[in-house]
């Protein structure tokens, strides 16, 4: 279940102007949200990278690690690629054919490798490169009856409170039903910390340490109750 964009933007408001420190705008908003879905997002690499390194007999750890792989879950893709396939991804996970691992090179290694015979790809150990032209890989097909496949992880999209302006007082009013309205896509657990996130920013931008520092006393609260 994603998170609603519209509840964060009203909880937001409400703190910002419980503390009497003024209206964020829809525009101001939308790019405070994008950027806190993305902080919260990248975090999630860092810290399996850091619980990982935690002895393995540490059950704490191990259950962290799988708390943010089911909040990744929705990220995960698996799709058939080709030849100059062109795939909007942060984090490639494995790309195969049937059940050979197909091995990510350089360019210049793809190129050094394609040169000499003893180093040449085969369908038993095809290899790939990625640049912004797309993926390449050799041999170009994969063996017949198979296909290269890539898991990976995509971006989620950018958050987009869409709204229609009031004629009487020109407020804006929110518009679920735009096309180009779009929900928070992060786990539903993580709303507290992106009203936070975009409290904190909103803070920043407008200089109002006030504000950032109200974001802050919230985010040590649930800091604390994550680890009772």
């Amino acid at each position: 279940m994603a998170v609603s964009i519209d509840r964060v933007y009203q909880k937001v408001l409400a703190l910002a102007n419980k503390e009497q420190r003024g209206y964020i705008t829809p525009q101001e908003f939308n790019l405070f949200a994008d950027q806190a879905q993305m902080e919260i997002f990248e975090q999630y690499f860092y810290d399996t990278s850091q619980f990982k390194r935690r002895p393995a007999s540490n059950s704490e750890y191990h259950d962290m690690v799988e708390l943010i792989d089911e909040k990744l879950r929705t990220f995960r893709h698996v799709e058939v690629v080709y030849n100059g396939s062109q795939v909007d991804f942060y984090k490639i996970g494995s790309v195969f054919t049937g059940s050979t691992i197909v091995e990510q090179v350089k360019f210049e290694d793809f190129v050094e490798s394609e040169i000499s015979p003893l180093t040449k790809s085969s369908h038993d150990r095809p290899i790939y490169y990625h640049t912004g032209s797309g993926l390449r890989f050799s041999p170009p097909l994969a063996p017949t009856g198979t296909q290269y496949r890539m898991d990976y992880i995509k971006k989620p999209s950018p958050p987009n409170w869409t709204y229609l302006l009031n004629h009487i007082d020109n407020s804006a009013l929110y518009n679920p039903s735009a096309p180009d309205h779009q929900d928070f896509e992060l786990h539903i657990s993580e709303e507290p910390k992106l009203v936070i996130k975009i409290l904190q920013l909103a803070g920043v931008n407008t200089k109002d340490y006030n504000l950032t520092q109200l974001a802050a006393q919230k985010e040590a609260s649930i800091i604390q109750q994550e680890k009772q």
